[in-house]
Order: C-alpha cells, then structure tokens, then sequence
C-alpha cells in the first residue's frame, strides 16, 4: 500500500487556563455573530475576502477530494443577474412550493422574496461543491458534509475579520451554476453576501438554545 508522505504534527499544546481563554474568548465572538439582510454599499477588502476563502479551503474533506469552489463576485452587472435569478425562484417558493407552516416560521426572520442584498452587498461568494472530479472519473466522497464543514470556517473567518455575511440558499439553484458558468461536476451548495451592516441594521430578536438543550454527555 502506498501510503502519503508523512511529517510531524505542528501542534502547541496550551495550559488548561490558556485551554479555557482561548474557548471562552472565540465563543463570546462568535456569538455576537448575526445574519444580515442589509448591507452598505461601501467596498470592502478583496485581499481580506480571499484570505478568508484561503481559510475555508483548509477544512477536512472525505478522502481529502477538497470537493470545493469559492467563486467571489464583485461585479455589478453579474450580482444583478444573480439576484434576478434568485427572486425568480424565491417568488416560485413564497408563493407555492413552501407550506403553511415553512411559511410561518420564516415571518420573524425579516425575509420574503426580495433578495435587494444580492447587489447591495459589496461582495458575493457562490460554493460550489463538486460532486465529481473536472474528468467525472475522480470520485469524490462525503460532499455535503465536506463543503459544510468549509463554509462554516468561512463564515467564522468572515466574522472574525470584521465582515458580516448572510448564508442565502435559493432552491433550486441551477440558475447560479449557469449564470457563473461553472462545469458540469459542480453544483451549487450556497450564496454568501458580505459586506458592512447597512447604517442601522436591524437584525431579528431571537435566543438560542440553552447549552442543556444541545449538549448530551455520557
């Protein structure tokens, strides 16, 4: 069996208070972490953007296929044919293809079918995941999980730096893989504006789940 070149762990080992700073200090930001529907219009750094998507791209992947996209977008022209893409689709979803109940619980959440975001905002970032190699006979493995695993890097890397972002999934999103003209083993996984919040944004007045309610220990 051939096996991967090997090299030692670079790994520092912190004291337990140096442990429990560390993770009290990262939690307190990232859970002043909010979605934002309205951005400023004001640019922001690309060079800051792409070392953020230099940090989703360090993620695990299964069988290390690195299944992923990041394509960043700046242009007018190209946001503005993304938002008509989406709202074409999130006019189809309001309007029918979501439920009664779907439909309920999104009415805090300060969203419908108008996505003004998706050229408001300075920057978008279009995942891709790539359900197969470029030549379709390179197998790729837990794709889902894997590009989850990434934007979610991404999304902290993006608060970290002093960005606010917004994770938009049209469904269907076929339109963006066309719109982007990506090759066919790729698909989109998710849309990301980023930017700065808007001038008195507001965001929902919501509570998250009590650590009891989400930790099981045996």
């Amino acid at each position: 069996m051939n096996h991967a070149p090997m090299r030692l762990l670079d790994f520092q080992r912190q004291t337990e208070d140096q442990m429990r700073a560390r993770a009290r200090a990262f939690h307190e930001e990232l859970r002043r972490r909010r979605s934002v529907r309205h951005f400023s219009t004001d640019p922001v750094p690309l060079d800051v953007l792409q070392t953020c998507i230099a940090t989703a791209a360090t993620a695990p992947s299964g069988a290390h296929k690195q299944p992923w996209t990041f394509v960043l977008i700046t242009d007018l022209e190209l946001k503005q044919r993304i938002r008509e893409g989406a709202e074409q689709e999130e006019r189809a979803f309001y309007s029918g293809r979501a439920g009664p109940r779907w439909l309920q619980d999104l009415e805090p959440l300060d969203t419908d079918a108008h996505k003004p975001m998706l050229e408001e905002a300075p920057a978008l970032i279009a995942v891709m995941a790539h359900r197969t190699g470029a030549d379709r006979a390179d197998r790729h493995y837990y794709v889902s999980e894997s590009v989850g695993i990434a934007v979610g890097f991404l999304l902290a890397a993006l608060h970290q730096a002093g960005l606010a972002s917004l994770t938009h999934t049209p469904s269907p999103m076929g339109f963006l893989a066309q719109i982007l003209d990506r090759p066919d083993n790729e698909r989109a996984y998710l849309l990301i504006p980023v930017g700065y919040p808007a001038d008195g944004c507001e965001v929902p007045e919501i509570s998250r789940k009590a650590l009891d309610e989400v930790l099981v220990t045996r």
